[in-house]
């Protein structure tokens, strides 16, 4: 059973900052989600020992129009979105760090529902044809190893944009605090700093070289104690 929320959005025809033509309403736009989750299936591959399986949407579907100052507006959405991405591990009663195979489930603090999620991801991950799914080293995420969200990059952001955007604000504010100092992004900037240390063995290396070697010395030919 797969149970998401999804904000979908209609724009118009030159793109994410340009209005929908007048014709195309929040109401439409539900009766096509509506239609859409009745009508689309998806059959997953068969094997050899089971058939392929034909994948529909349920009955549960609630379809609600988000707007500005209604019931559902977007801040009620991003405040929701965030309250369950930070609710995923002490909800589940799973754990935050990848589980050695080795490991003794009964000496984690879990309840007994996901614990035995996690050992069956043990015992599938183990198999040839599970391999590639990586189950073992996701088990404490009970196999699933992507993100919580997805994002459209016609209207939203992604996170290469968001690590460009850090990166920039890290520059300026070393340049505008004088950490660091203003040159050109393509400038390729060396800072070194060369110190004399001395030479030779210092007392303690000299003194351990001493006792490494002296065995050495001492049972070759013509040694000190011949």
């Amino acid at each position: 059973m797969v149970h998401f929320h999804a904000v979908i959005r209609l724009d118009g025809p030159d793109g994410p900052d340009s209005p929908p033509p007048a014709w195309a309403t929040a109401e439409m736009l539900a009766d096509a989600v509506r239609h859409a989750a009745h009508a689309v299936t998806a059959t997953t591959p068969a094997t050899a020992d089971e058939p392929g399986q034909v994948l529909r949407w349920g009955r549960q579907l609630d379809v609600r129009e988000i707007t500005l100052d209604g019931e559902l507006s977007d801040q009620a959405v991003a405040g929701y979105i965030a309250k369950y991405a930070t609710k995923a591990a002490e909800c589940v009663g799973t754990l935050d760090r990848r589980i050695n195979p080795l490991n003794d489930l009964t000496a984690f603090d879990l309840r007994d529902h996901p614990r035995r999620l996690i050992a069956e991801c043990m015992r599938l991950g183990g198999l040839d044809e599970y391999v590639d799914l990586r189950l073992i080293q996701w088990a404490h995420m009970l196999g699933f190893r992507g993100h919580f969200s997805t994002r459209s990059r016609h209207y939203s952001t992604t996170m290469g944009a968001i690590r460009d955007e850090r990166r920039d604000h890290t520059r300026t504010n070393e340049i505008t605090t004088g950490r660091l100092p203003l040159f050109d992004e393509d400038t390729a900037l060396v800072i070194t700093h060369w110190e004399y240390a001395g030479k030779g063995l210092s007392a303690g290396d000299a003194l351990l070289l001493r006792a490494l070697t002296r065995p050495q010395l001492s049972s070759a030919p013509g040694g000190a104690d011949e």
